[in-house]
């Protein structure tokens, strides 16, 4: 089997983006990754990852999902994706561990994404996943998100702040339970319930 057949063979396994341990493991040198680079057959996306030279980029979506697969969609982006705020956010709202700054300024030239920096106990907290744009990409559930949004509430809008916590308060998948024991964790309790009380009429 020639270079090029092994390339298609690898893009045909794993999608739009490969990993040059992607193609060690199907018996091509870095030196050989490297020079088909040169010849046009595969273009890098970043350092260590590499595309198809086809007419379409890949989404953001999927980009997200294979050069920062540790973060999670959080504040502004969660906040769109369940309909709690109607504009959609300039750029991708990701939370991260600490340790990983350089991670997202490497990604930055190839997604635009805001980082917010997380300390690891809190890190997984409410996690879960949710499709975008046909991608499966982690994302806090509703009621971390609306923590967040009092745990960064100086980060935040105004408009976008009341609006978010008023849709949660209509929505009837909301978990107050859920919202509660997270509040507790995060240090917002108290915070949370001065406004969310009045708002659900306690």
């Amino acid at each position: 089997m020639d270079k090029l057949e092994l390339v298609k063979n690898v893009f045909n396994k794993v999608g739009t983006i490969a990993e040059i341990s992607d193609f060690t493991a199907a018996g091509l040198n870095e030196h050989t990754v490297f020079s088909l680079c040169k010849q046009g057959y595969i273009e890098r996306v970043k350092r260590g990852y590499y595309k198809l030279p086809d007419l379409t980029d890949p989404k953001e979506e999927y980009l997200l999902s294979k050069l920062l697969p540790k973060g999670i969609i959080c504040v502004e982006s969660a906040l769109f994706y369940y309909g709690y705020n109607d504009f959609a956010p300039r750029e991708w709202t990701i939370s991260v561990p600490r340790s990983f700054s350089r991670t997202v300024k490497a990604i930055q030239a190839e997604v635009p994404v805001k980082a917010y920096y997380v300390q690891n106990d809190i890190y997984r907290l409410g996690k879960t996943t949710g499709t975008f744009n046909g991608v499966t990409l982690p994302v806090y559930d509703r009621e971390r998100t609306i923590c967040d949004c009092f745990k960064y509430r100086t980060k935040l809008d105004n408009e976008i702040f009341n609006k978010a916590v008023n849709a949660y308060v209509t929505d009837e998948k909301k978990k107050l339970a859920n919202l509660s024991k997270y509040a507790k964790e995060m240090g917002v309790y108290k915070k949370m319930m001065n406004v969310m009380e009045v708002l659900l009429g306690g």
